[in-house]
């Protein structure tokens, strides 16, 4: 099952062309679900891919309803090293994945830019993903919605993510993946790709090949 849902959900993931994805998936057990994540992050580990449950819930007769976080640490990381990025998620209480590195808050807004991260790069991003994604982990947990910033977990573009918060999900000029707000071809054709990639990988996996065959290497 799980297995599947690596291959419905996260096509575009395991083949390198978006930094993460998310689903929702049904365990015989809170233990069933904690093997089966911890047997995966083992195998996709040369692969630069972990697993994370973000929530669970249990139901009848003790199963577990998980929503599982696959990303890649290198492109999760590059996604959150952008200035512009940071200073969005400071507004959701993630001001002290950063600080910690650079004393100070690395945004556009102190004068950071992408070039001033690069500089720093060695040390930054060190553990900044598992930082972001306890503080996301914690902020699932505060609510049944899902938070906002989750947009920019799953690689969705900023400018999007915002327009999605100021119109309060209306006004978008189409929807895919997420709801566009910014440009809408750029967004289109990342759409059409990410199908393409779920058909292949899909039929492929049909025919034989495994999940780990079908993920590029970091």
């Amino acid at each position: 099952m799980l297995e599947q849902c690596l291959i419905e959900f996260c096509a575009a993931t395991l083949a390198s062309l978006k930094s993460a994805s998310l689903f929702n998936i049904r365990f015989e057990s809170q233990e069933d679900a904690e093997e089966q994540v911890a047997l995966w992050n083992e195998r996709l580990q040369d692969k630069g891919i972990r697993l994370v449950i973000l929530r669970r819930t249990l139901g009848d007769q003790a199963k577990c309803r998980a929503l599982v976080y696959v990303y890649r640490k290198r492109q999760l990381e590059k996604v959150l090293r952008n200035p512009d990025v940071a200073d969005f998620l400071r507004d959701y209480g993630y001001e002290e994945i950063y600080r910690g590195i650079y004393g100070e808050f690395p945004g556009a807004s102190n004068g950071f830019c992408e070039e001033s991260f690069a500089d720093f790069a060695d040390g930054f991003a060190e553990g900044l993903a598992e930082r972001a994604i306890s503080r996301l982990r914690n902020r699932v947990a505060e609510s049944s919605d899902f938070p906002h910033e989750i947009g920019i977990f799953l690689d969705y573009p900023l400018g999007d993510v915002q327009g999605f918060i100021d119109n309060e999900g209306r006004n978008f000029k189409c929807v895919g993946c997420w709801k566009v707000y910014c440009d809408e071809c750029a967004s289109l054709k990342k759409f059409a790709q990410y199908r393409k990639c779920r058909d292949v990988y899909r039929r492929l996996w049909q025919q034989g090949r495994s999940v780990l065959q079908l993920t590029v290497a970091a």
